[in-house]
């Protein structure tokens, strides 16, 4: 048995049952993947994938508990070469960082400062995507740690570590004549075509869940992912922009005026994603309590043994 045959089984279940896939992401063959998953299913005695001729077409009720325990092995081999890099390799080795636009462009700047400063022979790579990506990067290892607001509680292999909460503001052109209404209403807001975040992020969720309490379909004429994409397009006239408040600078952002709309839409919580059952090194300890300093390496320990997950801002 060899932990190369485990990764193969695990690759291909992760992919869907689609070896060529799963050889593609393990840059090997599909016919060596196949023929190390039945010299693994011969030593065994067991068969863990149901075929349809060559096609792989479910999973056996032993395989499955195989699988499962294949998936700790690899996880626990990993953690053996993530102790012995940190140990052999001192204050070196390489961090994987998955964000959101929002989080790369206005929350990550200065904790990546202070940490290339202190860390300057770690490797840092920082990956930008959809919350969704994000947690698929950090739950299959592609990235070591998650930051986002949406979809990363919807994954339970994830520990999930609360930040920090924020709101939106809703942005105009200087001159609008929202600005001159005495107060912001979702009333007010459906009367303008509105710009703001694609469906999946930074919040948009508790948009549309305003709107939908209130009984009322907002105008929305183009949504993006970046914030500073959102801004153009209100800075040219066509419409008001929903926006996290942290990406509104009103030094930077000149002819746009901000309005607080913490009253209107709920507060949102930006969460770090981990791994259940990693090693963590101490760089990563210290990157995480750079960017939320009540994460202690304590804190974070005990929500990865299972106690204090349930930990809100």
């Amino acid at each position: 048995m060899k932990l190369q045959q485990l990764r193969y089984l695990v690759e291909v279940a992760r992919r869907g049952l689609n070896v060529s896939e799963a050889a593609e992401a393990l840059y090997t063959s599909q016919p060596g993947v196949s023929k190390q998953i039945k010299l693994l299913e011969d030593e065994l005695g067991i068969v863990v994938f149901e075929r349809s001729g060559k096609r792989l077409v479910g999973v056996t009720e032993p395989g499955k508990a195989v699988l499962e325990i294949s998936s700790r092995i690899l996880k626990e081999a990993d953690n053996l070469k993530r102790v012995g890099a940190e140990y052999a390799g001192g204050d070196s080795g390489s961090l994987t960082i998955a964000a959101t636009h929002t989080q790369a462009r206005y929350a990550l700047p200065a904790v990546v400062k202070r940490f290339v400063d202190k860390y300057p022979n770690v490797r840092l790579s920082l990956h930008q995507g959809s919350p969704t990506q994000i947690a698929e990067w950090v739950s299959s290892g592609e990235a070591d740690i998650g930051i986002a607001t949406e979809a990363m509680d919807q994954y339970p292999q994830l520990v999930m570590l609360p930040c920090y909460q924020w709101s939106h503001v809703v942005i105009a052109p200087e001159g609008h004549p929202l600005l001159a209404e005495p107060s912001l209403t979702l009333q007010a807001l459906a009367r303008y075509p509105l710009i703001t975040y694609d469906p999946a992020f930074t919040g948009r969720s508790r948009i549309n869940r305003a709107f939908e309490r209130a009984g009322i379909t907002p105008n929305v004429v183009l949504a993006a992912i970046d914030a500073d994409v959102i801004k153009t397009y209100v800075g040219l006239g066509l419409g008001l922009g929903v926006i996290a408040a942290m990406a509104f600078d009103a030094e930077r952002d000149t002819g746009l005026k901000a309005l607080d709309a913490s009253h209107l839409f709920e507060r949102n919580t930006t969460r770090i994603g981990l791994k259940r059952g990693t090693y963590l090194r101490r760089f990563e300890y210290d990157f995480i309590e750079y960017f939320a300093p009540q994460l202690t390496r304590k804190a974070v320990e005990m929500a990865m043994a299972g106690v204090g997950e349930s930990y809100q801002l």
